[in-house]
């Protein structure tokens, strides 16, 4: 076969559907749709060059991908199973094995390496019902830029709500791209937005550069100090990052207990992984409930030793929740 290279996703072709959410925040989950997968595959090996097929095997539909070979004179495919759907039971299995099997000729691959998206409840509105105690939001969010590495992976991603507020960024280097893919991928009313959002973000930057020195004197000052106005005008500052710690660390605490059968009689991972992890946890703010969420998994019991480089990997890549 040709050495046929797919390309990346833009961000416009990329969605968001909220994956957990509590009274602290929620996690955003990104991914891609069918229609994507057949644009890229018409673009790629062009309407004629590709074909797909369902079949059940043992009670599960399965999708089959394929791609003509020119250089063979055969069709190559590929091959995965689709999952349950809450609603149009059998349009949603077909559509989930198209999707799979698409991943498997490397269509959106590159979601994989995405990390973990927090936003606060202070950049959300959210609701509770009452009756059911679940949270819920109105809110709707989309990528308004990304960029990747010369491994094609993520390493750079802009959240924004439905009033175009930036409500997340990975990387300080989505400011200058924001303006750059706006003006390739997005409308000029959007564009005009984005532009001014970068140029507040740029603007607040330059403003902390030039009082950083200033800051750094004021801060040693407050650390000799024991005047008390000062240190309780500093307490209530802070009050709210300490309730948000003191949640994390509760949480972190009641799953990761001391006593070494709690986790069985052969845990998962080390006493030291461990505490790697619960000081990521803490320093980003991160909720266990979306590591576990994001893997599928039901306690932290079932994190193994390759969910948990992917998980140190990927909160790594996010800002603390003192930057953020």
């Amino acid at each position: 076969m040709e050495d046929v290279s797919i390309r990346l996703l833009r961000a416009e072709e990329i969605e968001c559907r909220v994956a957990m959410i509590n009274e602290k925040g929620l996690s955003l989950l990104l991914f891609k749709d069918a229609r994507v997968d057949q644009k890229l595959l018409d673009e790629t090996f062009t309407p004629f060059g590709w074909k797909r097929s369902h079949q059940v095997i043992d009670g599960n539909l399965y999708c089959t991908v394929e791609v003509w070979d020119k250089e063979k004179k055969q069709w190559i495919g590929k091959q995965d199973v689709g999952t349950m759907s809450y609603t149009e039971k059998e349009k949603g299995q077909a559509s989930d094995s198209f999707k799979r099997a698409c991943f498997n000729w490397g269509i959106g691959r590159e979601l994989y390496t995405a990390p973990f998206i927090w936003i606060p409840a202070e950049r959300v509105k959210i609701q509770k019902k009452e009756r059911e105690q679940k949270y819920f939001t109105y809110d709707r969010f989309s990528v308004w830029s990304i960029h990747y590495d010369e491994e094609g992976k993520m390493n750079a991603v802009m959240i924004v709500n439905q009033k175009n507020e930036i409500v997340y960024s990975m990387d300080a280097r989505v400011l200058d791209m924001g303006a750059k893919e706006a003006g390739k991928n997005q409308t000029a009313e959007k564009q005009a937005v984005g532009k001014q959002a970068a140029g507040k973000m740029v603007e607040k930057a330059e403003r902390k550069a030039e009082n950083k020195t200033e800051q750094e004197t004021a801060n040693k000052i407050e650390e000799k100090t024991e005047n008390k106005a000062k240190q309780e005008t500093a307490n209530k500052a802070n009050s709210k990052t300490t309730r948000g710690k003191e949640a994390v660390q509760k949480e972190i605490k009641e799953t990761f207990s001391g006593d070494e059968q709690s986790l069985g009689a052969t845990p998962a991972l080390t006493k030291r992984q461990r505490t790697v992890l619960e000081k990521e946890l803490e320093r980003t703010g991160v909720a266990l409930d979306a590591v576990l969420n994001r893997y599928h998994l039901e306690s932290a019991e079932q994190i193994n030793e390759e969910i948990y480089k992917k998980a140190i990997e990927c909160l790594r890549k996010s800002k603390s929740r003192e930057a953020a």
